[in-house]
């Protein structure tokens, strides 16, 4: 497998509703699994991981994936059953079938079983991506958003001139805070929790030090709240939101 991560995401990929996309993927290889999760959360997408058929109907039941990526070859069940089972759940999800088979013969089984689309191993991180993007989009699941400009409330952050304003008034910031708060504010009202946050913005380079999570929400505070109506809010024990004032 190609593990070259993706090009810098140009039109971040959404929930219709303004939500984030929730990923489901179901592979026996935990490497592989760590590795594209890791890079789908780079997409600001929730990721969860099955690693056999028993877990992925479970899963699939309580996250409510919008899209799910399946490995053909599971030790419990073979991906064509357990296709059809997840199809029961959830009827609409396009499903990513991953598969070592490379005849077309094997291919069009996959695809009559119901796949939506199929990535042959080994197979390139930024090609999963593209494709969960494209099945996302054609299932009506979501929506691109390809404006520069994040607005929430009266804080406003352009993405090409890294310029952030509050009421009108310029706030200057390092790249770190300007990352963190480009990903509050791609989650409007959204609760992050110090994990999601660490992935997104330090990509695992922290060794999880959630510590650091909090300096730098502190820092953030001192410049977008102060002397304002917070923004930035604190939910015990589970995370950080921001939320428009007022």
């Amino acid at each position: 497998m190609h593990t070259t991560s993706p090009s810098p995401r140009s039109e971040p990929v959404r929930r219709s509703d303004g939500g984030s996309i929730n990923i489901l993927v179901v592979d026996d290889e935990p490497p592989l699994t760590e590795l594209l999760s890791m890079v789908m959360r780079h997409e600001s997408w929730d990721v969860r991981s099955a690693h056999n058929g028993s877990e992925a109907i479970r899963a699939a039941r309580g996250f409510r994936p919008d899209a799910i990526v399946l490995d053909v070859m599971l030790p419990d069940m073979d991906g064509v059953q357990l296709l059809a089972r997840l199809r029961a759940v959830l009827p609409g999800v396009p499903i990513l079938f991953l598969t070592a088979l490379d005849s077309l013969q094997d291919r069009l089984a996959g695809l009559r079983a119901g796949a939506d689309d199929y990535v042959t191993k080994p197979f390139s991180l930024e090609e999963v991506v593209i494709r969960l993007r494209g099945l996302l989009r054609r299932s009506g699941a979501a929506r691109a958003r390809a404006e520069a400009g994040l607005v929430v409330g009266d804080l406003t952050l352009d993405q090409d001139s890294h310029q952030v304003r509050r009421a009108g008034e310029e706030i200057r910031l390092t790249p770190t805070e300007f990352e963190l708060l480009r990903f509050l504010m791609h989650n409007p009202g959204r609760v992050l929790s110090k994990s999601q946050i660490l992935d997104r913005v330090w990509a695992y380079d922290f060794g999880g030090q959630s510590n650091v999570v909090e300096l730098y929400i502190s820092y953030l505070r001192r410049k977008i709240d102060a002397q304002r109506e917070p923004m930035i809010h604190t939910v015990r024990g589970v995370g950080y939101t921001l939320r428009p004032a007022g």
